[in-house]
């Protein structure tokens, strides 16, 4: 039975499947993998949350029942006494099989939240690799706005060097040690396509090392710009 076939069924019937397969022993590799896929888990969870409640609530009256038979059968005596131990045998052999059903419902309980472990790290896995598929556009998207601003020759505002200076800053975890590589690192080693190198291509890649030697991506009134490149564009940046 696989996991759209299990999520058709009623309650009654679903709640007979789960408990079928409670036992890791008894389980059907199928419909146990059914029972905690992600489409099922909580209804599976809440099954098993059910059958504990229920027998816990019935194992607590037939306690109560026999307590209260108990104290009767104080109050007759003789005949009471042998009627007492006459149902004992059979009363704790139905506590017995209660409370074992009750364990195995309890690690039925335990593997599912297990099972709910594992779901929620994939779910996270793939929420970081959305995130850091966005954050490598986002990269691709600065790199060019700063190769365009090379390939043009035009002057760059401090705003664009504070956009470009980013790529410098902001680091993702890479590796077995996560160690953190600057955006930078990642579109030169790991985010960029590699095609061939043309005069051109290459002609706009020394013009674009040159934007990228402002360390830091400030204007000349900080430290590290070339000034030649500010000289007399009536901003007052040189």
């Amino acid at each position: 039975m696989d996991a759209q076939q299990l999520a058709a069924l009623d309650d009654g019937a679903y709640e007979v499947i789960a408990k079928d397969n409670a036992h890791p022993p008894a389980r059907d590799p199928e419909t146990w993998a059914a029972l905690v896929h992600s489409m099922n888990i909580n209804r599976t969870r809440e099954a098993y949350t059910t059958m504990l409640a229920r027998t816990a609530a019935t194992m607590k009256y037939r306690k109560t029942e026999r307590d209260v038979f108990h104290q009767e059968c104080l109050t007759r005596g003789e005949a009471g006494r042998r009627e007492w131990f006459a149902t004992r045998a059979e009363y704790e052999n139905w506590r017995r099989r209660a409370g074992n059903f009750h364990q195995t419902m309890q690690k039925a309980l335990a593997d599912v939240g297990r099972a709910q472990k594992t779901i929620n790290r994939s779910a996270n896995h793939q929420v970081a690799q959305d995130h850091r598929e966005r954050l490598r556009e986002l990269s691709l998207a600065i790199s060019r706005h700063q190769a365009e601003h090379a390939r043009s020759g035009g002057i760059a505002e401090q705003c664009d060097y504070e956009l470009w200076r980013l790529l410098d800053q902001i680091t993702v975890p890479i590796g077995p040690a996560n160690e953190p590589t600057t955006l930078r690192t990642m579109l030169d080693i790991y985010w960029t396509d590699v095609e061939p190198v043309t005069a051109q291509r290459a002609a706009e890649d020394r013009a674009e090392a040159m934007m990228r030697e402002a360390p830091g991506g400030q204007s000349a009134r900080f430290s590290g710009v070339p000034r030649a490149r500010h000289v007399d564009n009536g901003k007052r940046l040189a």
